[in-house]
């Protein structure tokens, strides 16, 4: 998976790209968080990527909303 150590590529992460895209071209998230799990709904969660070198001060937080992405949120940290 050499794509997925290139931390730019953080950047071209857009909504309705499948978690499996995602996983492929950024690795596992830091962090990961349950919004909601609600019988009957999708299941809405949080990944959390930390800021590496080659992406330095940015933290990324993308939402998954049944797997797909719909949100995602890039500040500078600085």
């Amino acid at each position: 998976m050499a794509v997925a150590q290139d931390a730019r590529e953080r950047g071209f992460i857009r909504k309705g790209m499948p978690k499996g895209e995602v996983l492929f071209r950024i690795d596992k998230p830091d962090h990961e968080a349950l919004i909601a799990n609600t019988k009957g709904q999708p299941e809405e969660k949080t990944w959390t990527y930390f800021p590496r070198s080659r992406d330095p001060q940015t933290p990324t937080i993308i939402t998954l909303r049944s797997g797909v992405v719909a949100e995602i949120e890039r500040k500078s940290a600085r």
